[in-house]
Formats: structure tokens, C-alpha cells, sequence
């Protein structure tokens, strides 16, 4: 039996969705409603709070691999409530920074996690995935009310990936043999600066989308309200104003662990057309 967490977010759902399509094994959701949950066919939805390990016990009966998104909740016991439920193995969703900016405070706890799975007793399987193509969603508002998009580091491209190859290669580790034990950082297939997502997003609703680049300080004055001081900080060093090498890096490990090519933002865009109409 395999549980995925976060099982309503971009990852968790396509996870889902890719364990049902090719019918390998039993597989629960954790959703805090079931009645509300829209899961493929067959999958179970499961009651439970990762921000309330106690919750998760009738989640966890029977489980041996669990699919784990870093952060949602306390790591460390989740981590003890899975093993003394008898689960096996964690594939754990990282983040490259954990790679690329270990100083920066979201990649210092995203750290913190992985040594508590490598400390836990489990198999593990350590997932470092870059941008997610879904964080242009933060757009989406603008975009439907024909308003100008906003950006900072305008030019700067990033390997953005496709949630979807997220949860493919979380999908192979769960399942298939030789990825325990392993880190992988996963990126898009290609570079994709802000100024051609939102190309990419005009081209799907097929209609002009206005953009202009902002600075550093008009981008964090607009999200330290969001994220605070140090999270507003850590996501402008890493979406432009600290890039390095590691960061920029395209890496194949999608194709390598899948078999199939990493997807591009271009089709993540058409893909989800509809939430910016």
C-alpha cells in the first residue's frame, strides 16, 4: 500500500493519477475531507492532517511506501508515526536549493528534513526539484483581469519543471527497484526566463498578456507581506538575484529515471489554459 501526501496539490494529484492509469497497487490519498476529494477512481481517500501526526495512524495502517512533500507539517513525527506504522520506504520532495543555496533559510530547513529521513530508520528516496512551472500561478489574477504581468529578473532562465515529472520520478523510486538511498535533483528541459512564460501563457489563452520587469525592491515590497522577510529574500536570490551555475544547470535526470523527456513549460501552459482565462 502506498500513501501520497499532499495528494490534492499539483504533485500529489498527478502522482495519483499516474499510479491509477497504470494500475500499480493499492494507493490512499491523505485529504483533511474525503467527501470532497476528487481522486482517480480505485484510490482511497483517507482522513487526515499532516500538521497533526495523531491523525494520520488509520492513514498509515497497513502503508509500506510513503510519498512526502518536506515542511507540510512536523517532519520528525511523521517520520516516527510512519515507521511504527510499518512503513518501509519515503520518497521525499526536496529542493535543489538544498543543492544550490544551503545558507539560504528555506534551503537550511529543507536540509534539516533530509537528515531527518536519512535518520529515520526508512528507506528513503530524496527528491531536489528546481522552479515549479505551477509557481507562475501567482500571475494568474493579473492575466484573467487583462492586467499587466509583474516580474523581477525579467531575462533570467531557469530549468523550470513540470510538477507532472515530479511526481513521474516519485512514481519509479515508489515502485521500481535501485532508488533507494539516492538524491536526485530533477529540472525542466530547457531554460524558461519569466519573460517567456508569460509568452507561453498568451499563447495558450491566445490572447496578448501585457509584462513588465520590475526591480528587486518593487518584487519584495509586494511579497514579504506573503512570505516574510527571509522567505520574500531566499525566492528573489534564487528566481534571479544569486544565480549560479548548479542552479542553472539543465539536468536530464527526468528522462534518465522516467524514459520520457522532461516537459516543457510551453505544455504545462497549455495544460492548465483554463486557470488563466
Amino acid at each position: 500500500m502506498l500513501l501520497v501526501t499532499g495528494a490534492t496539490g499539483n504533485i500529489g494529484r498527478a502522482l495519483l493519477g499516474e499510479m491509477h492509469a497504470r494500475e500499480l497497487g493499492p494507493v490512499r490519498g491523505l485529504t483533511r475531507d474525503a467527501a470532497r476529494a476528487a481522486f482517480p477512481a480505485g484510490v482511497e481517500a483517507v482522513e487526515g492532517d499532516l500538521a497533526d501526526p495523531e491523525s494520520l495512524k488509520r492513514a498509515l495502517n497497513g502503508v509500506r511506501s510513503l510519498f512526502l512533500p518536506s515542511g507540510l507539517g512536523p517532519d520528525a513525527e511523521i517520520l516516527a508515526a510512519a515507521r511504527l506504522a510499518g512503513v518501509e520506504h519515503v520518497v521525499l520532495v526536496s529542493s535543489i536549493t538544498a543543492l544550490t543555496h544551503p545558507h539560504l533559510g528555506p534551503a537550511r530547513e529543507n536540509l534539516r528534513v533530509e537528515r531527518l529521513v536519512k535518520g529515520s530508520g526508512l528507506a528513503w528516496t530524496i527528491l531536489r526539484p528546481t522552479q515549479f512551472a505551477s509557481n507562475s500561478l501567482m500571475w494568474a489574477e493579473a492575466v484573467r483581469a487583462g492586467e499587466t504581468v509583474r516580474a523581477p529578473y525579467a531575462d533570467t532562465g531557469l530549468p523550470t519543471i513540470h510538477p507532472a515529472d515530479i511526481a513521474s520520478v516519485a512514481r519509479v523510486a515508489l515502485t521500481e527497484p535501485g532508488h533507494r538511498g539516492r538524491t536526485y535533483a530533477l529540472t525542466g528541459p530547457e531554460p524558461v526566463t519569466a519573460r517567456r512564460q508569460v509568452e507561453a501563457v498568451a499563447a495558450a489563452v491566445g490572447r496578448e498578456v501585457p509584462f513588465a520587469e520590475i526591480s528587486r525592491q518593487e518584487a519584495y515590497a509586494q511579497m514579504v507581506a506573503v512570505f516574510g522577510d527571509e522567505a520574500a529574500d531566499a525566492v528573489l536570490d534564487v528566481t534571479g538575484g544569486d544565480v549560479n551555475g548548479e542552479l542553472l544547470a539543465v539536468r536530464d535526470t527526468v528522462a534518465r529515471i522516467t524514459g520520457a523527456p522532461a516537459r516543457p513549460f510551453r505544455q504545462w501552459a497549455a495544460e492548465n489554459a483554463g486557470l488563466f482565462r
